[in-house]
């Protein structure tokens, strides 16, 4: 157990922008393949904000200082900073720059203290920051056993620190609003314990993250691809173990109705309800209502009134719950009492647990 305070990518993300508006240096500490990246890009592409992503374990100290060339207007020795960093011009074309220092604490140390003067100055050699740049770090815990330096303490005390971990309910409103594909979501609800599995003492090359589950998603979507090179990819990307289940998982998901004849009427029963696979079919109609909803406004009473009746004749509570917090609170689909013939019995049956989960 980490003896550092942990928080989810949706805690993390709260603490970078408020660290972001007050001009605060921050590192992201954390695992591998957690979403570290991810979650500052995002960031990023929904503040509008320009993100230069710096990866220092590939630079040298001259390439933060810049390289030194012969002024002979001045007859003086200057300096060329790096085209990496923004000249003063530059940013001035955008309201907010985020300078991320990617593997700061994988750089040698010459790095890593030709990095602390940017850092705690905001300059380095004749090179100045300008004042709608912020600065922001990450890298991985020594105890991951990647390559990895101890940061200089006068750098470290530079930065306000937060430890990121894998909270599967962030990752859950991240896959759904990312159109993450159902079958996979589908199995990380029924097996959670598989979303991250990374283990610093194994020696397996393939292990499960949130950033390998995209590496999967990519692979499950794409049609040109047969069952045997798709299932090579998927072992080299999460492991075998987790791919042999989710492969099976898939086997089982396949078989059930489309989500779409669901919401029309045409289909009322599920005939095989095997629990694990029935939860990729939960996500296959949340996924059909919320397409239902943006090809036209507003939402079909029949098709809510097909799911409500749906989802209480051939699901369990659990899966109802899933299916309601995933339509209104990660969806924000309106889903209104008055328009769903059910909702009388529907609220009896289910108000106690509604009220929780979307608390």
């Amino acid at each position: 157990m980490s003896e550092h305070r942990t928080v989810g990518p949706i805690a993390a993300r709260k603490a970078l922008i408020k660290s972001f508006a007050i001009k605060q240096p921050i590192f992201v500490w954390g695992a591998p393949g957690i979403g570290k990246s991810e979650t500052i890009a995002q960031i990023g592409r929904d503040t509008n904000s320009l993100v230069i992503d710096v990866r220092l374990s590939l630079w040298d100290p001259t390439d933060i200082k810049g390289v030194p060339y012969f002024d002979d207007k001045s007859g003086t020795m200057k300096w060329a900073p790096p085209s990496e960093l923004p000249s003063m011009e530059y940013a001035k074309g955008f309201e907010r720059i985020i300078l991320f220092l990617d593997e700061l604490n994988s750089a040698a140390p010459s790095v890593q203290q030709a990095a602390y003067q940017l850092v705690l100055d905001r300059k380095v050699g004749t090179y100045t920051l300008p004042d709608n740049v912020v600065i922001v770090a990450a890298g991985n815990r020594e105890s991951d056993k990647g390559v990895t330096y101890r940061m200089p303490a006068p750098l470290s005390n530079r930065f306000t620190h937060i430890e990121m971990a894998v909270v599967f309910d962030d990752w859950f409103v991240w896959a759904t609003n990312n159109n993450i594909h159902k079958n996979i979501i589908g199995f990380l609800n029924w097996s959670k314990s598989d979303l991250y599995n990374f283990d610093p003492k194994s020696n397996f090359r393939a292990f499960a993250t949130p950033r390998s589950w995209s590496f999967v998603n990519k692979l499950i979507t794409d049609d040109d691809m047969d069952d045997e090179t798709a299932t090579t990819l998927i072992t080299g990307s999460v492991g075998e173990g987790v791919a042999i289940k989710f492969a099976a998982y898939q086997r089982l998901a396949d078989k059930l109705p489309n989500p779409s004849d669901i919401l029309s009427g045409s289909v009322k029963k599920l005939k095989d309800k095997e629990i694990s696979a029935m939860y990729a079919l939960t996500i296959g109609l949340c996924y059909e209502l919320k397409d239902s909803f943006e090809k036209e406004h507003p939402l079909k009473k029949d098709h809510v009134n097909n799911f409500f009746e749906f989802i209480m004749a051939n699901f369990e509570t659990e899966l109802v719950i899933m299916a309601v917090r995933v339509a209104i609170n990660t969806y924000k689909l309106p889903l209104l009492p008055d328009e769903i013939s059910c909702f009388s019995e529907f609220s009896a049956k289910y108000s106690k647990y509604i009220t929780r989960a979307l608390a």
